[in-house]
């Protein structure tokens, strides 16, 4: 066995060699990039010599992902993704002077993967497939965080000096919105506007019931409001045509980005299970698969999953005090996606609306009763990706005494 502890930067990584003894072997500054991966592989040669196809390295690194991890997992050796907080919890065990270096961490890297790999999560084996997935439905949600985060900002602006705007429009982000705004960024602007012009902008948009909503917008830009100095409007108009300039951009890419999310999503073997889930729509799927990823042997069991997912609470157990918690440390957008499946799924399963009130009943608010309604769906999921099978509304319920009429 060789063991090694890579503390990596973003153009270096120092790398430290250790034997199963504990013994430093060697250790050096390697270069990001292919010299730096060649000299890692001559330095593990040199130490292994003749028996290099039958030993076994393990690497201890703090990510699970880029061209690196990959190059390492490519060459076959086993790569152990080690979080920077358990890191930070061993060198505290095993020095008190609080004295750190990136070799000092390679080292305890080193030393992580010879003592503890049992406690650590080798990287996972995805597919290319799932890895393109994950990056484009994290690409794709990520745009839309920032479409609400400028839709925000685009609100806050118009209640400092275009109140009018908000209550002629629900939508900010909407196309017929933004195409309206951008034409007219200022109420003395917008209450020239023509029921023309308002109308085209509505259909343009596909919006139902065009009359009666040209009539309400149209009231709301002419209607009596309070305004600021004409410099002010000025200043703040300039900054709405850039907002909406932004919004316009983001609302496009979103839509383009969603094209790629279902094509990559549609040829991934497990789209079709995944997709059967209650709540699990096109959007959602991809988010999911992505963050779980489809290495078969990754979750041994549904508990290892949830786990995983952070659905399953966590105990604390000193004495006669005993606490039961959510998990603090997850993976936000897995939570955040899971979260939302089970929102959608008291809608969509007659059995997953029993379970949350079962929940409810028991006194739980509605974010807990939502956690385990989350928590059971992971291991719904979990069964029906190791069986292979699709969801079926009875098999998965079966456990429940009362089902409601579907």
């Amino acid at each position: 066995m060789l063991f090694i502890g890579d503390d990596w930067a973003e153009a270096h990584h120092d790398v430290e060699l250790m034997d199963a003894a504990g013994r430093r072997l060697s250790k050096a500054r390697l270069p990001e990039g292919v010299a730096g991966i060649a000299r890692l592989h001559a330095m593990i040669g040199d130490q292994l010599g003749d028996e290099a196809d039958k030993a076994e390295v393990a690497i201890g690194i703090e990510t699970d992902r880029g061209p690196w991890v990959a190059a390492l997992v490519a060459a076959g050796y086993t790569v152990f993704a080690v979080n920077p907080l358990q890191a930070a919890r061993f060198r505290e065990r095993s020095s008190v002077s609080g004295a750190k270096s990136d070799a000092a961490d390679a080292h305890i890297l080193a030393d992580m993967v010879r003592t503890d790999s049992h406690q650590l999560r080798p990287v996972a084996g995805d597919s290319p497939e799932a890895e393109a997935i994950k990056v484009v439905a994290r690409a794709h949600k990520t745009l839309i965080w920032e479409r609400t985060r400028h839709t925000q900002r685009l609100r806050h602006a118009l209640r400092e000096y275009f109140p009018a705007a908000l209550e002629a429009f629900e939508d900010l982000d909407a196309a017929d919105a933004l195409e309206l705004l951008g034409k007219a960024p200022d109420p003395a602007s917008a209450a020239r506007l023509t029921r023309g012009q308002i109308a085209a902008a509505l259909r343009k948009a596909r919006r139902r019931d065009i009359e009666a909503k040209t009539a309400r917008i149209q009231a709301a830009l002419r209607g009596e409001q309070l305004g600021r100095a004409a410099v002010i409007t000025t200043a703040y108009a300039a900054t709405t045509r850039s907002a909406v300039a932004v919004l316009i951009t983001l609302n496009q890419e979103v839509k383009a980005l969603h094209g790629q999310v279902d094509a990559h999503f549609g040829r991934h073997p497990d789209a079709e299970i995944i997709l059967s889930q209650p709540g699990m729509g096109p959007s959602l799927g991809p988010r999911v698969l992505g963050e779980f990823g489809d290495d078969p042997e990754r979750y041994v069991t549904a508990k290892a999953r949830k786990n995983y997912a952070a659905t399953s609470p966590i105990t604390r157990a000193s004495g006669k005090k005993k606490v039961v918690a959510a998990r603090f440390v997850h993976n936000d957008r897995l939570v955040d996606a899971l979260n939302s499946q089970a929102f959608s799924a008291l809608q969509a399963s007659p059995g997953a609306r029993a379970y949350y009130d079962k929940q409810r009943d028991r006194g739980l608010d509605h974010g807990p009763a939502l956690r385990q309604l989350a928590n059971r769906l992971v291991g719904i999921l979990h069964g029906c990706l190791k069986t292979r099978t699709r969801y079926d509304e009875t098999t998965a319920w079966s456990h429940q005494a009362e089902m409601p009429a579907a």
